[in-house]
């Protein structure tokens, strides 16, 4: 009789990881959703606990949930992969996740360059600069936050540039061909702003990726893009260098 019923015990495991999986990935239980107890899962597929338990084991294993020891079992959120070599569209990046994406500018301010900006550009004393710090999103979730300064002089049509439904990332990809990019890679704690914008606690470890672009010899834009560091990280790829 126990050699019969093990068929019948492993389908029904594969049912409940089928069920959940699919909820997850068609969005109807969304990063963070806390998914019903091992007790409510046994009543609903009337099976044992033991049964229940393996299915959420398989989930763990495959980075679909994460149990929290006396708070249950949660949808995992996002982790992302950024390749460190090329310049990308963060619109691009979630929705090739399969999420949600979403943007909300924060700030808009065209002004003459400091001193801080002529560090991290090389402009003129006195040069338009474009401020614009914006948030992108996986559905309601802060993905990640953006500081970026534009050199008007470089791209004019910045200027007039609503950058309210559109990402000045996405934007500046299509205006203006970049002809060298030059990346730094840094870790910080979240202070109270980064946290305030990202909805972390303060202190979080976050990733941040600094980029400056030229179009031939003149300086286009500087970012600063800050990411929860939990769910971000950067990938390169590359050859040996050939043998002379």
């Amino acid at each position: 009789m126990a050699e019969a019923a093990a068929p019948q015990e492993r389908s029904l495991h594969e049912r409940i990881m089928s069920d959940v999986e699919g909820r997850i990935l068609s969005g109807e239980w969304p990063p963070g959703y806390r998914i019903p107890f091992e007790h409510e899962l046994t009543k609903e597929y009337e099976c044992s606990r033991m049964t229940v338990n393996k299915a959420l084991t398989e989930l763990v294993k495959k980075g679909l949930i994460e149990r929290r020891r006396r708070s249950g079992s949660f949808v995992t959120r996002p982790h992302a992969q950024s390749a460190v070599l090329e310049i990308h569209d963060i619109q691009r990046e979630v929705q090739q996740m399969g999420l949600t994406y979403g943007y909300y500018l924060d700030h808009r301010e065209l002004r003459k360059a400091t001193a801080q900006d002529r560090a991290a550009l090389e402009v003129k004393a006195g040069a338009s600069i474009l401020s614009l710090t914006c948030r992108h999103f996986t559905g309601d979730i802060p993905f990640c936050l953006e500081d970026r300064i534009v050199n008007v002089s470089a791209v004019p049509e910045a200027k007039d540039a609503d950058f309210s439904s559109v990402g000045p990332g996405s934007w500046l990809l299509q205006m203006v061909p970049w002809s060298a990019a030059e990346h730094r890679i840094r870790a910080i704690s979240a202070d109270r702003r980064i946290a305030d914008a990202l909805a972390i606690p303060v202190g979080t470890a976050c990733l941040v990726v600094e980029r400056r672009t030229w179009h031939g010899q003149v300086d286009v834009t500087h970012v600063t893009v800050t990411y929860p560091g939990e769910r971000h990280e950067l990938v390169a790829q590359f050859l040996p260098m050939q043998q002379q």
